[in-house]
Order: structure tokens, then C-alpha cells, then sequence
């Protein structure tokens, strides 16, 4: 017997969910809709070991029941030449990945890491977000407040240029990406564990070249940066509001509310939302921002739908925009995207295509192409959260497949790269740059979709998210089996 909650809505930076928790699943059980439906949800009776087998046989039932895909499964599936349950998963999706449906949004994680995360972003780790280019060069995009590595100063724009367990012992990265690749990259700056410790030779932007040691600690990751997450720019005595939303996590409420809550104040009716790297995550905070964009909607007004298989019909939603009391009502909108944003960022920007047209562009490089979503259902005895692919999401005009990314969907586009010389929200960093251009009215190159960001078919290994930089032609990098911090927030060490 199994429950379907309302009390969290999710989606990720692979996966948008609806979380569905199975009397083996216990807790109070919360999940996410993506706009997902209410009611019973009946799950296969686990065998109440937690052996391979056992595992394994009650991943394949869910997918019977649930896939989205289910005339992609195998018809007589056999588990025995799998060495691990994710393993099988991977078997038993392999044709929908083959499709462009499933790249790996069908997986196997923990419980009790993906309820830390999502509660309050805690993670372990250095606190950064990597990138390396196509010499194997490694930078960072990013650098996350009271966490060790801006402690130790360093920041965005910031070279990686050796790694060592101590000094003694430091290797050149470039000598570690020629032998071994991004593998050797991940191998190298060791588990996300806390008290691990990694000496780092870097070079900032500034130029300053330093050697330190960095020690992993367990911080909580701020959605909003409190240096340059929300703030009003004033471009030539046209004042526009700026919000970078890193991920859609529970502690993104209140300074998402407080930012938008000063831009109505202060009559702000252009915005750039910069999701350059945000990978997904709840879609109650989805919502919030659709909404905090939605002071001239009314409650009678489609933001977007959700749709399970003919089978699970039942579960199909239709999600109202709901006004908050610091809406305010756009005229224009820019959207910083990457091969980085996805599932819950794409959701956001394909909601406005309908109402706002060549009002609202994409400006950047191509987002990831996530338009399906996943519930979740748990085996806690194991620890076990199968997070299975089971639903698409549409706009209020039904449009929905943007596999390939939403460039071709978008009513405008603007080309721009990812300049990390300069900080994020700076005004002339060149993507931010080129958000206020087409806020003003001013022309610019269109994104191909052909071209640009775009994400590995196959994830989720040393990953393959690409951006534009100013360093050349950037990956943010992800280990082979990453963390659910490390699928949320893309490029997370």
C-alpha cells in the first residue's frame, strides 16, 4: 500500500518528480508533483530484504507500473548479469535513452541525502563548481558563501592548477587530465566526505597565483548568494531587476520573496533571471518564481500541465497561476541559460512562452532539454529512493517535447557566453551584458539550437554540461556517480 503526499513538489536537475512513498517508504512522505496528480498509488510489495535481487526486482516493478515509456521496457527483463541495481535500471531504460527520453532521469539514490538536501542544501565538500576545457584546463564557475573554498579565496574566474593530498604531492592538472581525463580530475580531488583535505595550487582571476590547503566541511548551500543573488542594476537610468537562483530549494523562499517584494516596490517591470547553472530541484519553488512573475494573472490562468501514461491518467494536473502579495507583472524578460539549466529552470522559462512571446528570451547558449519528470518511491528498510521518469510537462499552449532544449521554443534568443572573468550579476560580464541589451530593445545573435550548450545523451559520468567561456569552450564536471547535490547543482565539489 502506498501514499501520494502534496507536501513538497520537486524537480531536478535531471529529473522534475513527484515523490510518491511506499508503506515500505515510511516517514511523514513528501513529493513533488511537477504539477502531479493526488490520491493512491499503489506500489509493488518489496520482499523486505535488501539483496541484490531483491533490490532489483522491485526497481523493475516500478517501472512496469509508472514509466512513462512503458512500451520501451524490455519484455522479459533478467537481472542476473547486473552487478549493482542501477546497473539494471540502466538496462531496463536503455532504449528510451537511445530515444533522447530518458538520459539517465531514471536512477537509484539515497533517502536520507536527497531529504538533507532538499531541507536545507546541505552538502559536503569544498563548496565550489567546476568547469574544464577542451586542454584540461579546470576553473571555477562558482563559489558558494560560508563554505572552505572561498574561505581560502578562492572564487569565480579562479584556475586549478595542481592538486596534491598534500604539498609534496601536488600534480599538475593538466599532466592528470592527459592521463586520465575528468576521471582522473574527480579521482584526484577524492570523496565528498567530510575532513578530507586537498592541497590546491590556483591562480585567480586577478592573476595572483597561491598554494593551500583546503579541508572538505559540511555547509549549507545559499540558493540566493548573499554577494550577488538578488539586486536592481541600474543600466543607463533604466533600472532592471536581477535575481541568480543557484537551485530550487526550500531555503530559496524567503530572499526570492524579498528580492521581488523590492523590485515591486521600487515599480521594476524588466527582469533578468539568471539560471545559467541551475540544474533543478523543488518544483514548489518553481512555482513561487512563476508566481512572484505573476501580479497581472489571475487563478483562473494555466501556468502549466502535467501527464502521467493512459494508465496513471488519473494523475494528471493542471497547475493555476497563484498571485503572491510581491508579485509584480513583467514587461520583458530575460533568462540566462546553459547547457547547465534544466528541469525545473526550463519549466520556469517554457511557462512565459505563452503569454509574454518575443517579450521573453533566452539568452545565453541552450538549456539541457528536460520536459519529463519523475516520481519518486522509497524502500527506506534499504535506503532506497528510485526516482523513475513517469510524467511530461506542458505550458498552458501544450507545448512540452523540448528534448533538444528549449532555443527552438523560446519567442527570442541571444547568444552570449559565459564570461567568468567577471562576477555573475555584473553588469558587463557578456551574458548579463546581453540580457540588458535585449531588455532594451537592442539586437542580437539568436542562439542555434544546433549548436551551443548542449548536455551529454549519455550522462550521468564525468559530465558533459557545456558552456561558452571567455577561457575557451567549458564542461562542468561531474563525478561518474554523483551525489544528489552534485545532480541538483551541476559542477558541484
Amino acid at each position: 500500500m502506498s501514499s501520494l503526499s502534496n507536501q513538497s513538489r520537486r524537480l531536478t536537475a535531471m529529473v522534475a518528480t513527484l515523490a510518491l512513498l511506499s508503506a515500505c517508504g515510511g516517514g511523514s512522505g513528501s513529493i513533488s508533483s511537477g504539477g502531479g496528480g493526488t490520491g493512491s498509488a499503489p506500489t509493488p510489495t518489496p520482499s523486505g530484504t535488501c539483496s541484490l535481487s531483491a533490490r532489483q526486482n522491485w526497481a523493475a516493478g516500478v517501472l512496469n507500473e509508472w514509466y512513462l515509456f512503458p512500451e520501451t521496457l524490455p519484455a522479459n527483463p533478467n537481472p542476473a548479469p547486473y552487478a549493482t541495481v542501477q546497473d539494471y535500471i540502466d538496462a531496463l531504460t536503455a532504449t528510451a535513452r537511445s530515444q533522447n527520453k530518458d538520459r539517465h532521469f531514471t536512477y537509484l539514490t539515497s533517502i536520507a541525502e536527497e531529504n538533507a538536501y532538499y531541507a536545507s542544501g546541505s552538502s559536503a565538500g569544498f563548496g565550489i563548481r567546476l568547469a574544464i576545457d577542451a586542454s584540461g584546463r579546470l576553473f571555477i564557475g562558482e563559489a558558494f558563501e560560508g563554505a572552505p573554498a572561498l574561505a581560502a579565496g578562492i572564487d569565480r574566474g579562479t584556475e586549478i592548477l595542481a592538486i596534491g593530498t598534500s604539498p609534496s604531492t601536488l600534480r599538475n592538472v593538466s599532466e592528470i587530465y592527459a592521463a586520465e581525463g575528468s576521471a582522473g580530475i574527480n579521482a584526484a580531488l577524492g570523496e565528498s566526505t567530510v575532513g578530507l583535505s586537498r592541497t590546491l595550487r590556483f591562480r585567480t582571476a586577478a592573476g595572483t597565483t597561491n598554494t593551500v590547503t583546503v579541508t572538505k566541511a559540511e555547509y549549507e548551500l545559499t540558493p540566493v548568494s548573499s554577494r550577488y543573488g538578488a539586486k536592481i542594476i541600474d543600466d543607463g537610468g533604466r533600472r532592471v531587476g536581477y535575481v541568480n537562483l543557484r537551485t530550487f530549494i526550500n531555503p530559496a523562499e524567503s530572499p526570492l520573496r524579498s528580492a521581488f517584494a523590492n523590485f515591486r516596490a521600487q515599480g521594476i517591470t524588466e527582469v533578468i533571471i539568471d539560471l545559467r547553472y541551475n540544474g533543478g530541484g523543488l518544483v514548489s519553488i518553481a512555482e513561487l518564481v512563476n508566481n512572484l512573475l505573476a501580479r497581472d494573472k489571475t487563478s483562473s490562468q494555466v501556468a502549466n500541465y502535467t501527464k502521467f501514461r493512459s494508465s496513471k491518467s488519473s494523475n494528471n494536473e493542471t497547475t493555476y497561476f497563484a498571485p503572491q502579495p510581491q508579485s509584480i507583472a513583467p514587461t520583458r524578460i530575460a533568462f540566462i541559460g546553459t547547457g547547465g539549466s534544466a528541469s525545473a529552470s526550463e519549466l520556469v522559462m517554457n511557462t512565459f512562452i505563452p503569454y509574454l512571446g518575443s517579450r521573453a528570451a533566452l539568452v545565453g547558449t541552450n538549456t539541457y532539454g528536460k520536459p519529463v519528470g519523475q516520481i519518486a518511491i522509497d524502500r527506506s528498510a534499504c535506503d532506497d529512493r528510485l526516482r523513475v521518469v513517469a510524467f511530461a510537462t506542458e505550458n498552458s499552449a501544450h507545448q512540452g517535447a523540448y528534448y533538444n532544449g528549449l532555443a527552438n521554443f523560446m519567442g527570442a534568443t541571444c547568444q552570449a557566453p559565459d564570461d567568468i572573468s567577471r562576477q555573475l550579476g555584473d553588469p558587463a560580464e557578456a551574458s548579463t551584458r546581453a540580457a540588458l541589451d535585449f531588455l532594451a530593445g537592442r539586437a542580437c545573435t539568436p542562439i542555434s539550437a544546433a549548436g551551443g550548450a548542449t548536455a551529454s545523451a549519455d550522462g550521468p559520468g564525468p559530465q558533459s554540461t557545456r558552456l561558452t567561456s571567455s577561457r575557451d569552450r567549458l564542461e562542468l564536471v561531474r563525478p561518474e556517480r554523483p551525489t544528489t547535490p552534485q545532480r541538483e547543482v551541476p559542477g558541484l565539489y
